[in-house]
């Protein structure tokens, strides 16, 4: 059986820091795209709230139509039974009968005056709906339009970066094989808990790259002989030495130029 190849402390900082520089780019791919998918998915929350609107808008104006057709329909029949209760008062026997009659008459009139009231109310009523659903529909072509820009402007993006991620993503995959899963999962923790994404940093001018805090001589002069794996005690990053950044960092922008 063939003995499995003990990978070197080099070999894992070589495919950290290429994890990293990978990562970083597929970063900065999306921060490209930015908050337009946002952007994008509040615009059509809010175009479909506004549909959901003017529905109901509309729904209430036919609403505000049968309750007026209602009204109609109360003067209709009010009109029906005062002409009866007139015909019927040239036959009555006695002033009682008049004044009941009478009294018929004026409720129904009541109920004539009442029903108009409320269909004046019912107009004025359709005239506010009406100047609120062409508010809407203003601000919902406004936003429409709006959306589509911005979708177009997203897909554009996509189409421009969506090979370049693809591959990215699989290289990526590729490089966390290459990593012990206890490494690979303080490398994401870090990455998770800075603000730049970066886990994995080179020393710069003798300080931990993006820090100001020095590391000692003899500390770096252990970083450069990689043998082991050491963080910066600031920050948590693992740390690497310019020559081994600069050579992996030679080999991944050919990787990159390939788009």
């Amino acid at each position: 059986m063939a003995k499995k190849k003990e990978v070197t402390v080099e070999e894992k900082l070589r495919a950290l820091f290429d994890l990293q520089l990978i990562d970083s780019r597929v970063d900065e791919i999306k921060n490209v795209r930015g908050e337009l998918p946002l952007e994008v998915e509040d615009l059509e929350d809010e175009v479909a709230g506004l549909n959901t609107r003017l529905e109901k808008l509309h729904g209430d104006l036919d609403q505000i139509d049968e309750n007026i057709k209602s009204k109609k329909n109360i003067i209709e029949e009010a009109k029906s039974l005062i002409k009866k209760y007139t015909e019927q008062q040239k036959n009555v026997r006695n002033n009682r009968e008049y004044n009941a009659l009478s009294k018929e008459v004026e409720f129904q009139e009541l109920e004539m005056q009442l029903a108009e009231k409320h269909i004046k109310e019912f107009k004025v009523s359709i005239e506010q709906k009406k100047a609120v659903i062409a508010q809407t529909k203003e601000r919902l072509e406004e936003r429409e339009s709006h959306l589509k820009h911005k979708k177009a402007e997203l897909n554009d993006i996509l189409e421009e970066t969506k090979r370049e991620e693809e591959f990215l993503l699989g290289k990526s995959e590729e490089f966390e094989k290459l990593i012990e899963d206890r490494l690979l999962a303080a490398y994401k923790r870090i990455r998770k808990n800075v603000r730049n994404g970066l886990a994995v940093v080179k020393i710069e001018r003798g300080a931990s790259g993006g820090s100001y805090f020095t590391i000692p001589p003899q500390v770096q002069v252990e970083i450069a002989s990689r043998k082991k794996i050491i963080t910066d005690e600031h920050s948590g990053r693992i740390l690497v030495d310019p020559a081994l950044a600069e050579e992996e960092k030679e080999k991944m922008d050919k990787l990159f130029a390939k788009f």
